[in-house]
């Protein structure tokens, strides 16, 4: 860390608003650097440049937090199911290290290394063999020396646990995030329970990120602030929710939707509703606010100037940006000039210009967790027969 910054802890000690950056993965997918299906991350060694401008983009929106991009990035991961990549895991981890930490020299920021679910675990691997999985990414965490780690995208809190275990053996501060809504993880392990579980192996910032839009996350780290406290634990709380509204999600969340991966923009967030989510996340108390899927840097920015009178800063992206719509006072077109005004946009309900769509879809709902068969994992491309009968399967559901 750089001298006369504040670490993590440090700053959610003082009640300070900690402003995550977004969704790496969906946000490189769109700009052509990261394959849908395996989502690994090697375009952190494979094409540094855009890796490093999508930190830099998060930095000027307000984000304090330059997360390494090193989501999947488990050897285990890397290699399922046909994936053939010209690096190795270490190599990625090494590079998205060093990407994030010359980003985070440009500003006040932090790095947070990140470790999430493995294919392992879902194949009913033992504790021993996927904490070794995780101790392999750590390495290279410890070498880079990162301001803290983050596990990350976990549905099973067992999982979860085991990561903690392994990242707290370094001694530095270890935030767990749930990959959950308010029913719980995937064993049905309510979310409060699952943040005890987190705090008691060793975790000092708990809350959940991705498969749900903001306000069911902020719903779902409610309950876990209110199992901790219960417990009479103690612990920092953190948010990084889809940038998607999922209403119509079950417990798994929004890749039981048809219309994941390909169809989500007519779900995302406005900017506006990203006031809305930074406002509630902040009145039940959290203070480690940021995004997953769909968060691109202008909902970020969105995030860091709701919250600027608390922060005391306002992001060196709103240079270009009119609060509440105040630089379309110089539209040419006087209809467009009536806008600029905070109660149009806090009010309006977009319209999809899909007439012939639904407003919710019947989520998938196969049902299937770690244990089942269909989970079992390959490190051999799927195969056609295989894809025929999924093909088959889907039609009956």
């Amino acid at each position: 860390m750089a001298p006369g910054k504040k670490g993590i802890l440090e700053r959610l000690n003082a009640g300070e608003v900690v402003i995550g950056d977004g969704g790496f993965v969906f946000a490189l997918e769109k700009r052509g650097y990261v394959k849908a299906g395996p989502w690994t991350p090697e375009a952190a060694a494979e094409y540094p440049e855009a890796v490093r401008q999508l930190h830099r983009e998060f930095l000027r929106a307000g984000a304090n937090v330059m997360q390494t991009f090193t989501f999947y990035a488990s050897d285990d991961k890397l290699e399922n199911r046909g994936n053939k990549l010209s690096f190795t895991g270490a190599q990625i981890n090494e590079a998205a290290c060093d990407l994030a930490r010359q980003v985070a020299n440009e500003g006040d920021a932090l790095v947070a290394g990140g470790v999430c679910q493995t294919p392992s675990y879902l194949s009913c691997k033992s504790e021993a063999d996927v904490k070794a999985i995780f101790k392999k990414q750590l390495d290279v965490f410890v070498k880079k020396n990162v301001d803290f780690l983050i596990a990350e995208y976990f549905e099973h809190v067992e999982e979860a646990v085991w990561a903690v275990e392994v990242l707290k053996e370094t001694g530095k501060p270890v935030a767990a995030c749930l990959c959950i809504g308010p029913e719980g993880d995937m064993h049905g392990v309510s979310p409060g329970e699952c943040a005890v579980r987190l705090v008691k192996a060793g975790a000092q910032i708990v809350g959940v990120n991705c498969h749900f839009d903001p306000m069911t996350c902020v719903k779902a780290v409610k309950l876990m602030k209110e199992g901790v406290e219960k417990a009479g634990l103690k612990a920092h709380y953190m948010v990084q929710p889809l940038a998607y509204h999922t209403p119509d999600c079950n417990c798994q969340g929004f890749i039981d939707l048809p219309e994941f991966p390909f169809g989500l923009e007519p779900r995302i967030l406005t900017r506006w509703d990203m006031h809305k989510y930074a406002r509630e996340a902040y009145n039940v108390g959290i203070r480690f606010i940021g995004g997953c899927c769909g968060f691109e840097p202008y909902h970020i920015r969105a995030v860091a100037e709701e919250l600027a009178a608390e922060r005391g800063i306002m992001p060196a992206g709103s240079e270009k940006h009119g609060m509440w719509g105040a630089g379309l006072e110089m539209h040419t077109k006087p209809w467009v000039r009536a806008r600029a005004r905070r109660d149009y946009w806090e009010n309006l309900k977009p319209a999809s210009g899909r007439p012939l769509c639904p407003s919710l879809a019947t989520p998938d709902s196969w049902g299937v967790t770690k244990g089942h068969a269909d989970l079992m994992q390959q490190k051999e491309a799927t195969s056609k027969d295989q894809l025929k009968q999924l093909f088959d399967r889907s039609k009956s559901h």
